[in-house]
């Protein structure tokens, strides 16, 4: 048996043993019989909205949820998503995701421009086994924006939970990039409806528990991009925890461990990370504390190429003023494609740097294409890593793309996750009942 074979194995193995634990833990959609019952199926399409035309730009999520749709083809399916928050500029309807949705499915989408409404409820009603119904997005209503999750008793008399729950038989939560918020429409069904585990969320936990529960000393972390704060809180959590050997951080992401240490970034790169983090001076108190306490496990990169001169400097020079670190060089990209090799698992979430411009693409793609060529397994995270990804045309070769932002990270970080506690209350509870 060859090398690959063996980490096949390995990795198959792995998710089944994780897969196993979370149907222990949840209801799953193997515990039930949905032929001719009404499943309220809460999803995530939340998606990004063309500022123009106001078109959908990515499928991804959408297509993230047509396993678990399809698993209830002899049902009557309700679904029910949302779509940005109030105030943003991409805060619409769900009309178009209706139809985006048909269009994947090639099957019916209809849709009602009403939540718990007499309209809604009066359509639902009338469903037949096969049908799909999409409700209207939930954050148009303020039983799931402004409740207080922590009042349970008011959040489970609200309209939305009653209304929904007098018509439907099963609650199938497949939300996976919203595990991590306590909302009406996500954990307010806890005691009213069984709750169940939908596909995504089973193949997501179990893709992160596979890489959480590895062997630590050979779990590599790849951490780059320009959202500071998910990456640092995650390096805390990884390190802090044993839950990874070594870091490898690139980007913006680079730029603020490079600026704790010591090192002149330049004044263009430390007024990028003051402007777009809030609370800068507290995560760079963590990378020195990191690096402090883990020096030889973070590693950091060793040279630059820089825009607008499209010059490469070495990590011993200063950062002109006027310069803007957009990619690694070639002795960082070797450097980390060393660690990438040892690797037995792999986690990557954010690019080296400005990889949509072409003249600073090359660290992102090279570090990508070292990873897609690795035996480890490999778990990628994060809109523009995704992007990047199917950029270079090897998302085949990467075991888990997830689909979770804010919640991937919460995840990783062992922060509380309010959707997956719903789902184990509510099959504590319903086991009783039933």
């Amino acid at each position: 048996m060859d090398y690959i074979d063996s980490q096949l194995i390995y990795v198959f193995r792995q998710l089944w043993v994780c897969m196993d634990q979370t149907r222990k833990e949840f209801f799953t959609l193997d515990d039930f019989d949905f032929m001719g019952k009404t499943v309220l199926l809460r999803v995530d399409l939340n998606s990004p909205i063309h500022p123009l035309t106001s078109e959908i730009m990515s499928d991804t999520r959408f297509k993230s949820h047509l396993p678990t749709i399809e698993k209830l083809r002899n049902a009557k399916v309700v679904i029910m998503a949302h779509q940005s928050r109030p105030g943003k500029s991409d805060f619409t309807s769900l009309f178009q995701h209706s139809r985006r949705l048909e269009r994947l499915l090639g099957r019916r989408v209809k849709f009602v421009d009403s939540l718990y409404g007499n309209s809604a409820l009066d359509a639902i009603k009338r469903m037949e086994s096969g049908d799909i119904l999409m409700l209207e997005n939930t954050r148009f209503y303020s039983e799931d924006v402004v409740l207080d999750p922590g009042e349970r008793e008011t959040i489970e008399n609200s309209n939305l939970v009653k209304n929904l729950s007098s018509v439907c038989d099963y609650f199938v939560n497949d939300a996976f990039p919203a595990i991590h918020r306590a909302q009406t429409s996500l954990t307010g069904f806890t005691h009213s409806l069984p709750n169940v585990a939908g596909l995504l969320i089973q193949k997501e936990t179990g893709a992160l528990n596979s890489f959480l529960k590895g062997d630590r000393s050979r779990n590599l972390a790849i951490l780059a991009g320009a959202k500071i704060e998910d990456s640092i809180t995650v390096a805390d959590s990884f390190l802090k925890k044993d839950i990874v050997g070594k870091i490898v951080v690139g980007g913006v992401v680079a730029n603020a461990f490079l600026w704790a240490s010591g090192k002149k970034i330049g004044k263009k790169n430390e007024e990028f990370i003051k402007h777009n983090n809030r609370n800068y001076e507290k995560y760079l108190k963590v990378c020195r504390e990191l690096l402090d306490k883990f020096p030889e496990q973070i590693i950091m990169p060793v040279d630059y190429v820089l825009n607008p001169s499209r010059l490469r400097i070495d990590l011993d020079e200063n950062i002109p003023d006027d310069q803007i670190v957009a990619d690694i060089g070639l002795n960082s990209i070797a450097r980390f494609s060393e660690e990438i090799r040892k690797a037995e698992s792999l986690f990557i979430n954010g690019p080296m740097g400005m990889y949509e411009i072409e003249e600073y693409s090359s660290g992102t793609f090279e570090i990508l294409k070292e990873v897609a060529a690795s035996g480890a397994m490999k778990i990628a995270g994060g809109g523009h890593t995704i992007s990047a990804i199917e950029a270079l045309g090897v998302e085949n070769r990467i075991d888990h793309m997830s689909t979770g932002g804010g919640a991937l990270i919460s995840y990783l970080s062992g922060e509380p996750m309010p959707v997956l506690e719903s789902l184990r209350e509510s099959k504590r509870y319903f086991e009783k009942v039933i």
